[in-house]
C-alpha cells in the first residue's frame, strides 16, 4: 500500500522526530515571572506575541489570574529582553516568580 502510516493511524516517521524533540528539551530553560497589569484574554494574547517573537523563546505561558508569565527558552533567558518585551505590550515585569 505504501502509506508511512501504521495500523493505529500514526506515521512511522514520528520515533526520528521524538527523538530530536528529546534532545532539544534538554537545552531549554523554564523561567516564571511576574507581571502586573494583566486582566484579561486580551492581555494574555498581547504579552504570549510579544515575548514570544524574542529570539530564543520556545514557548509563552501566560496566567492572567496569577500574574504569571512562564517562558521557555533554548538556553539561559534574557531577563531584559522578556521585560522589555512585556513592557512593549503595556505591561510590567516585577521580577521572577
Amino acid at each position: 500500500m505504501g502509506s508511512c502510516c501504521t495500523p493505529d493511524n500514526s506515521c512511522s516517521t514520528n520515533a526520528a522526530a521524538d527523538a530530536t524533540t528529546a534532545v532539544a528539551v534538554a537545552d531549554r530553560t523554564t523561567t516564571v515571572y511576574a507581571v502586573s497589569g494583566m486582566t484579561c484574554g486580551h492581555c494574555k494574547s498581547a504579552v504570549t506575541q510579544s515575548v514570544g517573537e524574542l529570539a530564543g523563546v520556545l514557548s509563552v505561558d501566560v496566567d492572567v489570574a496569577a500574574g504569571r508569565v512562564t517562558v521557555t527558552t533554548g538556553g539561559a533567558p534574557d531577563d531584559a529582553a522578556i521585560a522589555a518585551a512585556v513592557d512593549d505590550a503595556g505591561y510590567e515585569l516585577t521580577g521572577r516568580a
